[in-house]
């Protein structure tokens, strides 16, 4: 929001809004006079809270005589009054041990989703990135009953997926052998997107004896991989903390409360604000009605992408009421994002 104020207003409006962040009570001229520092009658403060009135950046509720921020408020002391306070050595050397590399992509993004919700005390939350993003180091297929064939695969980020598929014939253990060597020398360490394709090419290309082994390479790894980028019982985000939201004086109305419990459920919509972020460069903040979701029309969301190996993966982010501290929790999910960004980096492997 382009608002040209004047720097008494704006040295107001930031006092204003700092304090009411802190203890939640409308803000009264008496209060501003003492706290802002500026050699400026009760009077004359008056006179520029009307004027923030007039604008929408404050509003006086009708019990008081003090004055709240508005959403447009907070979007103006967010955009230009804000003065950030950056984590601690401290506190980015814990946050790092709780994010260990190596330690597996689930586990990782369940960790910074509660570590977000802890930090915050708030909601955390953290989209789970698609499995056809990861390259795999390793696929076994192990003959069951029948036509079926357990998938034994690992992928390069240390999570391992086992699944049952049925393909259209039966395969002889030493078959399977086979197209699992095959598979394990060409493709290790290539995102499951490019196999097929590269598959599917060399199956067309090729007129030998390796046609047989192409062929079962296509259909087992269509399987196998197919089901592995898109599980059934997969999460598409993870949140944490919703909870916490329960005793908060500014989300106190119940049917608001129930609605935003219920858009938690239905992670639809939320999912789709959070896509909106994917190549946003660093935190995006979504103050009120910017979030286009009637349930968090009195919620803050902040937000940050997470990548390894300069690709972009998912977003995390803080969901939380509108007074909420933006100078601690803005660098927070900055921070949070850069650390799972290089937990989720893998070291290159020993031969």
């Amino acid at each position: 929001m382009d608002l040209s104020l004047d720097p008494r207003a704006r040295r107001l409006l930031r006092t204003l809004i700092s304090q009411h962040i802190r203890d939640g009570e409308p803000v009264g001229s008496r209060t501003l006079a003492k706290r802002s520092g500026l050699d400026v009658s009760p009077a004359t403060i008056r006179n520029i809270m009307a004027d923030l009135e007039e604008i929408g950046l404050v509003s006086a509720p009708h019990t008081s005589a003090g004055r709240v921020p508005t959403a447009q408020g907070y979007r103006v002391f967010v955009d230009s009054l804000l003065q950030m306070k950056p984590l601690q050595d401290a506190e980015v050397m814990q946050l790092r041990a709780q994010l260990p590399a190596g330690a597996g992509t689930q586990a990782l993004l369940s960790n910074t989703s509660e570590l977000l919700s802890a930090m915050s005390q708030f909601v955390g939350v953290v989209t789970v990135p698609q499995r056809s993003q990861f390259a795999f180091r390793h696929i076994d297929f192990v003959p069951l009953d029948g036509q079926r064939i357990l998938v034994i695969l690992v992928f390069t980020d240390n999570e391992v997926q086992n699944r049952i598929i049925s393909p259209r014939r039966t395969y002889t253990p030493s078959e399977l052998e086979q197209t699992a060597n095959y598979l394990n020398a060409n493709f290790a360490g290539r995102p499951l997107a490019e196999i097929r394709a590269v598959l599917l090419r060399d199956l067309r290309d090729t007129r030998s004896e390796m046609e047989r082994l192409l062929s079962a390479a296509v259909e087992l790894s269509e399987q196998a991989l197919g089901a592995a980028a898109s599980p059934a019982s997969a999460e598409d985000m993870l949140l944490a903390g919703q909870t916490r939201l329960m005793g908060l004086q500014d989300l106190s109305d119940l049917d608001r409360l129930r609605d935003l419990f219920e858009a938690f459920a239905r992670k639809r919509e939320i999912l789709q604000l959070l896509d909106r972020t994917l190549q946003a460069q660093g935190v995006r903040v979504f103050i009120g009605e910017e979030t286009g979701l009637a349930p968090l029309d009195a919620c803050t969301v902040v937000t940050a992408p997470y990548g390894a190996n300069g690709k972009v993966l998912g977003v995390l982010g803080v969901i939380g009421p509108t007074r909420m501290a933006y100078e601690r929790v803005i660098p927070m999910v900055q921070a949070t994002a850069d650390l799972l960004g290089a937990a989720l980096n893998p070291e290159p492997s020993a031969p």
